[in-house]
């Protein structure tokens, strides 16, 4: 290499992480190393998706390794406090997880896992987890109605991972303040920073409180999720050892690939859970077939890496190699995704990787997006045009949160910061024949927050 190039590979590798710098630099929160271990009383409850969530309902949570079983109390809620009298009592799967090999604080507990059928649609209940003494609060959820056409929210974040308890709780209590009826979350991979971690998992459930344990979370695995037992260790990465265990999520994905690829149907959408981290050629072939069999009117996939990147030299050529040709041929309306570590929202020319300016004012192939709510943060970059795609809009040093409403026929995108602002917005039309419809509307929006052009 000549010396030019070296130094200017020296100048954009500083140029590329001096946002991450900010805040990688500046000391997150400690922890006492009790904190984070469990007791005899339930914590980390969460409410899981399911395969069908007008009539199931999958329920986890965590105690100390005393506790020899697990019980879940339900009942239909009523006005009237006397409805816990009603409450039928099942029991939950109990599984001892040994942390001692990872050196991690709390190095045994027991996790508990509910799988419920047989609830009724478009109904409220009230729950609480325990040992049959010790037991959690009173929770509520409703599950879905059976009405395909009946409109709903849900949101969306990108990544955590890093000053998880400090600074990503007030972008999901945010979320849950502007969007308290949405029917799950979903999470987009990177949720801690250190896979197998017991105080960044706390920091996560802790964050997110009992907002966990009354929206079903919809989770994917990102890169750091995947991990060597120990930290610094030459060793294979492998899944968060917490994931299956603190996760009941639909089995309905691919051999080996268990509780990281699946799909819900909510209504009259398909929500597809990929695993960007490992194993994409099996995935493609899983993905046709459920593509092509599918019924629903929209669909929208999310995974953790990008397919056009919201960020310089984090380009991912050959999962968009793998997958792009599916989503462009089962035209795949939405991707909801996170890595980047900032925003970006773009999309593709219907049917056909080739742009057109004037079909691309007000149609849209599949929509693309790149979002983060931690407190990590990059510069915004990428190539787009030169790969088949268009960004409309970016941000950087900003944290945002999702909500996405389906209206029959209409399907409504609106990004947030932590401080109630829009920051961006669009919509899409699906139309008897052709494209969905695209309408612009981040000009309705906060202006666009990126400074490394400032720089430049």
């Amino acid at each position: 290499m000549t010396q030019r190039f070296l130094l200017f590979l020296a100048l954009y590798l500083v140029s590329l992480s001096s946002f991450a710098q900010e805040t990688e630099n500046t000391p997150q929160r400690k922890f006492l190393e009790s904190w984070s271990k469990p007791t005899v009383q339930p914590d980390r409850i969460i409410l899981n998706v399911t395969e069908d969530l007008t009539t199931m309902a999958h329920i986890t949570w965590r105690t100390s390794e005393e506790v020899d079983q697990g019980f879940v109390e339900i009942a239909a809620a009523t006005a009237d406090p006397m409805f816990i009298k009603k409450a039928a009592q099942y029991p939950a799967k109990t599984t001892l997880v040994d942390f001692t090999d990872i050196r991690v604080a709390g190095t045994r507990a027991k996790y508990h896992s509910a799988k419920l059928k047989g609830l009724k649609p478009g109904t409220t209940y009230g729950y609480r987890v325990g040992d049959g003494k010790l037991w959690s609060e009173w929770f509520q959820f409703t599950t879905a109605t059976s009405d395909p056409d009946e409109a709903f929210s849900f949101l969306y974040v990108g990544d955590a991972q890093n000053y998880i308890l400090e600074l990503w709780s007030r972008v999901v209590r945010e979320g849950f303040r502007k969007a308290p009826d949405a029917k799950f979350f979903i999470h987009a991979g990177d949720l801690v920073n250190h896979a197998h971690r017991e105080q960044e998992w706390h920091e996560w459930f802790a964050a997110g409180g009992f907002i966990h344990s009354m929206i079903p979370s919809m989770p994917n695995p990102g890169n750091h999720e995947y991990k060597p037992r120990v930290d610094g260790e030459n060793e294979e990465s492998i899944l968060s050892v917490q994931w299956t265990h603190q996760f009941t999520l639909p089995d309905n994905g691919p051999k080996g690939l268990e509780e990281t690829v699946y799909f819900i149907d909510y209504k009259d959408t398909k929500i597809i859970t990929l695993n960007s981290n490992v194993h994409h050629k099996p995935q493609a072939k899983w993905l046709e077939d459920v593509l092509a069999n599918n019924k629903k009117k929209w669909v929208i996939i999310t995974y953790h890496h990008p397919m056009f990147s919201a960020a310089s030299g984090r380009d991912n050529d050959r999962l968009r190699k793998i997958w792009k040709p599916i989503f462009d041929q089962y035209g795949v309306d939405l991707v909801l995704q996170g890595h980047d570590h900032s925003y970006a929202r773009g999309r593709t020319a219907p049917g056909s990787n080739e742009l057109d300016g004037v079909n691309m004012r007000d149609q849209a192939g599949t929509v693309y997006v790149v979002s983060v709510s931690g407190g990590k943060m990059y510069e915004v970059g990428g190539e787009w045009n030169e790969l088949g795609a268009i960004k409309d809009r970016s941000a950087e040093k900003t944290q945002l949160f999702q909500v996405i409403t389906i209206e029959g026929d209409r399907l409504i995108y609106k990004s947030f910061t932590p401080v109630n602002e829009l920051y961006d917005s669009f919509e899409l039309l699906k139309t008897s024949k052709g494209p969905n419809k695209f309408i612009e509307k981040k000009s309705e929006a906060i202006p666009e927050r990126v400074f490394s052009d400032e720089k430049k």
